[in-house]
């Protein structure tokens, strides 16, 4: 984080517009000091992701104490309105552990799947899985065991209803309709594949290691093009009432089958988790602005700035971008970038490195500040592999890849050199 104190600022600010039953306006209007309450179910989730993200590269534990209003009634502390969020969500799922997807979630153009409050988001599974886990390491540090027990244990409700139930045979369904359709199957002529179930079942780790390579796998056979990974496929030709606008943008272009640059960041992500890392960097490099305008008379927007959606080709404008500054694609890239490609992993204890590079990179150094401190990283990749550890030296001495405790360095300036290898 560049600037550690506006976060913050901005993370108390964003915690007023939720209400005290751990809901929240989907956003806000700094002018009026007032918001939309659209009911999309992951909005709450943001929350306790952005509060987790602070602590972890600042170690900030102050925050958890100052004290916030509530948009409706009352005030508690963030770590109160954290909870909250978490607990919110877990209390808007049907009997069998889904998430009610209300009026959509992160897709907002599914809104109309659960107009009767009993449409289901899979992707809401995932990504409420995915925050329970994340949360576990601050409800062991703060010694909050039973709201740790109690949330583990919807976890694993989660695991079991998204295989049990959720599962087409080569990759996961997106959602259930209030009549209990399912959304994103083979056996449908459209829609029948979604990014973000697949991408989110690995990132949350509900996915065994089997269902994880078959999802990933039908993402790209199903969902790769030239310029990355399409939204879902094939494109809604047809209105369907029971899914919502989707199905009324135009074809290959928006959420309807285009390249949206968030999502497919998230398929990056999630091919490093399952320990692909080539087919990642080869979409990374697909994603770059730079790459994708090389045809800048069709692509026709900035090439040093992400756009939203790039057409896919399910639509005859193929290849041309739109929505340039408006897609959270950026901060994405930039941390799969950062996190996950050179490998400084932050977590409440500390750092970690893990490098998880092509094979063709032979070595590569970078710098990042952390806690105070300016880390020096080398990486050198003799055998061509992509994240196997053969040897880690901090400040010139052997050590285990384990967290790192900054505050363990009396030393501003810290060397890490490392020496990765084949598997």
């Amino acid at each position: 984080i560049a600037n550690p104190e506006r976060v913050r600022a901005r993370l108390l600010n964003a915690l007023r517009f939720q209400f005290k039953n751990g809901s929240t306006l989907h956003n806000f209007f700094k002018m009026t000091d007032s918001g939309e309450k659209t009911n999309h179910s992951d909005t709450p989730l943001w929350i306790p992701f952005g509060i987790i993200e602070y602590l972890n590269e600042t170690a900030d534990y102050s925050i958890l104490e100052e004290t916030v209003r509530f948009y409706d009634e009352g005030s508690g502390t963030v770590y109160e309105h954290l909870v909250k969020a978490l607990d919110f969500a877990i209390s808007a799922t049907t009997e069998r552990g889904l998430p009610k997807i209300m009026n959509g979630d992160w897709n907002d153009t599914l809104d109309h799947i659960g107009p009767l409050g009993k449409g289901e988001t899979v992707w809401g599974a995932f990504f409420l899985a995915y925050m329970l886990k994340k949360t576990f390491e601050l409800l062991d540090h703060r010694n909050d065991s039973d709201t740790r027990q109690r949330w583990e244990k919807f976890y694993a409700k989660l695991e079991k209803v998204t295989n049990e139930v959720c599962w087409d045979g080569e990759w996961y369904l997106r959602a259930f309709r209030d009549n209990g359709e399912s959304v994103g199957s083979k056996k449908y002529k459209q829609g029948k594949i979604f990014i973000n179930a697949q991408t989110w079942s690995v990132i949350s780790g509900l996915a065994p290691k089997d269902r994880a390579d078959k999802a990933l796998q039908s993402t790209k056979n199903h969902l790769g093009t030239p310029y990355g990974i399409q939204i879902v496929w094939p494109s809604y030709t047809e209105v369907e009432d029971t899914i919502g606008l989707i199905s009324r943008c135009v074809p290959g272009k928006k959420e309807n089958g285009a390249v949206f640059n968030h999502a497919s960041s998230w398929f990056i992500l999630a091919s490093i988790i399952n320990g692909d890392v080539e087919s990642a960097f080869d979409i990374y490099t697909k994603m770059l602005p730079l790459n994708s305008s090389a045809n800048i008379d069709r692509y026709e927007t900035e090439p040093y700035v992400f756009a939203e959606y790039v057409t896919s080709p399910d639509h005859e404008t193929e290849n041309q971008a739109s929505h340039s500054w408006l897609t959270g694609t950026a901060v994405w890239m930039y941390r799969i970038a950062l996190d996950y490609i050179i490998g400084f992993r932050t977590s409440l204890k500390g750092i970690t490195f893990a490098p998880n590079i092509p094979s063709h990179w032979k070595i590569f150094k970078a710098e990042r500040t952390f806690r105070g401190k300016r880390f020096f990283l080398t990486v050198k990749n003799p055998e061509g592999g992509n994240s196997t550890i053969r040897s880690l030296k901090i400040n010139g001495k052997e050590v285990e890849n384990s967290v790192i405790d900054v505050a363990s360095f009396t030393e501003s300036n810290i060397t890490v050199e490392i020496i990765l290898g084949k598997k």
